[in-house]
């Protein structure tokens, strides 16, 4: 059996175990979260290292790919140099799996979307999904200077979104990750914000503890599309009136789990010692027959 762990500085009240088969392969799946300390996800990479057959980053991205450029987070970076193990923080995966969900999302889910607006939490995260809901017609807003910065200035265009990044994450890839991206007990709490951002669209995307961390009191008939959620997170989102939710990977033992364990799971089966390209995933995502899950939470 083929084993990945994916090393989280998210929550350890998240952590998962699943065991399945991928491609024909029985995998164990593992998630651990380190509640934002650094240093112990390091340490967990170095004890692990060898001893696995792929790491996934969770909580975190090595780098942030847009429109063909890398900007590698120096502080994330630094948990993986120097492995044996290969390790992957999903972002090859969303590559793949993200641009293309945006056109599906008519045909996944019970009825078309009729508020065809999004709001994207942090589009240079997720460029993938933000430039594919832009391909397929929807009125878009960005809201990564709220969540990254604190302005309350929205971004209605990938034009912008591309020349604020080319500006800004040649600064901001040196700052320490948890300035930019909630870790450990952050990640539980709730400060509602940018309330109009939320209500304006009809669509709601992204990394879920970026949803999460200004999620406004009510959602009511919203469709949000996020990765990894638990049970807790689902019925949070159906409380708040959420009425689908779309998740980009399927569901294991309750929840999905994030791009970073699935992209894992698909670098060990390839066992090149490597991390795959978009190229190299795509393929083994249409053999593997990888489709987001869409959950009915109000009817």
């Amino acid at each position: 059996m083929k084993r990945v762990v994916s090393v989280s500085l998210g929550s350890s009240r998240r952590n998962a175990v699943s065991e399945t088969t991928i491609l024909d392969t029985p995998i164990r799946l593992e998630r651990v979260g380190v509640d934002g300390d650094l240093a112990a996800a390091r340490r967990l990479f170095q004890t692990l290292d060898g001893q696995v057959d792929a790491f996934g980053v969770g909580g975190a991205d090595l780098a942030l790919h847009l429109a063909g450029r890398a900007y590698p987070l120096r502080s994330v970076a630094g948990l993986v140099r120097g492995l044996a193990t290969p390790a992957v923080d999903g972002g090859g995966l969303r590559q793949v799996v993200e641009r293309s969900l945006p056109a599906q999302l008519d045909s996944l889910l019970p009825e078309p979307v009729t508020q065809r607006r999004v709001f994207i939490c942090t589009a240079v995260a997720r460029y993938d999904l933000a430039a594919g809901f832009a391909e397929a017609g929807y009125a878009t807003l960005f809201g990564d200077l709220g969540t990254g910065l604190g302005l309350p200035i929205p971004v209605r265009s990938l034009r912008t979104l591309l020349l604020l990044a080319h500006l800004l994450l040649p600064v901001m890839s040196r700052l320490p990750f948890r300035w930019l991206y909630p870790t450990g007990s952050a990640q539980e709490t709730i400060t509602p914000r940018y309330a109009p951002w939320y209500a304006w669209a009809g669509v709601i995307a992204d990394d879920f503890h970026y949803i999460k961390h200004h999620l406004p009191d009510r959602l009511d008939g919203k469709i949000v599309v996020t990765n990894t959620t638990t049970p807790a997170d689902i019925a949070l989102l159906r409380d708040r009136g959420v009425r689908y939710l779309c998740t980009t990977t399927p569901r294991l033992d309750g929840r999905s789990f994030g791009t970073n364990v699935i992209e894992a799971a698909f670098t060990a089966i390839a066992g090149k010692g490597r991390a795959l390209n978009a190229g190299e995933l795509a393929p083994m995502v249409a053999a593997a027959n990888l489709r987001p899950d869409v959950t009915v939470l109000n009817a």
